[in-house]
């Protein structure tokens, strides 16, 4: 670690960068108002303002910084990227049939399924409208891009999360789209508003997508061995909803014909009874895959900081080192 200190970094970054998130909330407010459907603004100040880190906006104003950018647009591109975050939250919870995100009921158990589909569809519109406003055709395009990949890693979840099939390397493709496609692109634009040369671009793209890709695996493996006061959720979630994340992948491919017919019945046909999950856990510990997607996530972070070596010295570019070590201290 770059610092010695008991604050969290996402916490020191945050304060880092304290003026720009205040610009951020004051735009993120502005623009979720709705003239004609207050529904609109009811249901995304429920997640909005449900105490979420903000993370991914955050990257964006740490990238335009740490490149040197004095510009404005840094804001809109941070809303913006916060707006596609929300939107697939509300979609999310939807198609998962959630009831809790981040300790609290969802939107779409206190309003309806209707409300957070249309919400969702109104937040990914105006995502659209602000990231046209810095006029950046290379911004709009990185944007609208990670925009469409989120919808196809979905989409590509559906088929590949109850398939026994899915491989490490299907699993990799959905969690670069329905998760690190949104760090990279938060990233990337940060350098590209700023007009900062390919090499550091690249490295900015580098960094979100590993880390992003470290911090779904960690989410993935916490659902297994998290505290459930601390995540907000509850262990076994995604045993229970049939999803095949990377813990299980692995513990598939070492399976026996009697463990792998376990798998079958609770995750491909869904017949689930008492004491499976309890039964999940004692395989994945019998052929140590909760260990061996640790250090996945792990070698994902380490990637994540080394990708950042192009880039100028910067005490931004210090604390996203430290948000890299963060993401995966979720885990001890």
């Amino acid at each position: 670690m770059s610092t010695v200190t008991s604050q969290k970094p996402h916490d020191r970054l945050a304060q880092a960068l304290s003026n720009e998130m205040a610009a951020v909330s004051a735009l993120i407010r502005e623009r979720m108002a709705s003239e004609h459907a207050p529904r609109i603004p009811e249901v995304t100040a429920h997640l909005v303002e449900a105490g979420g880190k903000r993370l991914r906006p955050m990257l964006t104003l740490a990238a335009a910084k740490l490149c040197g950018y004095t510009g404005p647009y840094h804001i809109h591109l941070a809303t913006t990227v916060e707006f596609i975050h929300t939107a697939t939250l509300l979609h999310d919870d939807v198609v998962d049939e959630s009831s809790q995100r981040r300790g609290r009921p969802t939107a779409n158990l206190l309003w309806d399924n209707q409300s957070s589909v249309l919400v969702g569809d109104y937040l990914f519109a105006r995502s659209f409208q602000l990231m046209t406003e810095p006029g950046s055709m290379p911004v709009m395009r990185i944007l609208s891009n990670a925009a469409a990949t989120i919808a196809e890693g979905e989409v590509l979840q559906l088929t590949a999360a109850q398939n026994l099939a899915t491989t490490e390397q299907v699993y990799l493709q959905v969690v670069r789209g329905k998760t690190a496609a949104l760090f990279s692109a938060a990233t990337e634009v940060g350098g590209v508003i700023a007009d900062a040369p390919e090499d550091h671009v690249r490295a900015l793209f580098d960094y979100g997508d590993a880390l992003g890709i470290a911090f779904q695996i960690v989410d993935d493996l916490l659902d297994y061995q998290g505290d459930t006061s601390a995540t907000g959720k509850n262990i076994g979630d995604d045993f229970r909803e049939r999803k095949l994340t990377l813990p299980v992948i692995k513990a598939i491919a070492l399976a026996d014909d009697e463990e792998r017919a376990f798998w079958v019945r609770t995750i491909e046909k869904g017949k689930q009874t008492e004491g499976d999950l309890e039964h999940a856990l004692t395989l994945l510990n019998k052929h140590g895959t909760l260990k061996a997607t640790q250090a996945d996530a792990l070698a994902w972070a380490e990637k994540a900081k080394s990708a950042l070596a192009p880039l100028p010295a910067h005490e931004i570019k210090d604390m996203l080192i430290d948000i890299a070590d963060y993401v995966v201290s979720r885990l001890t």
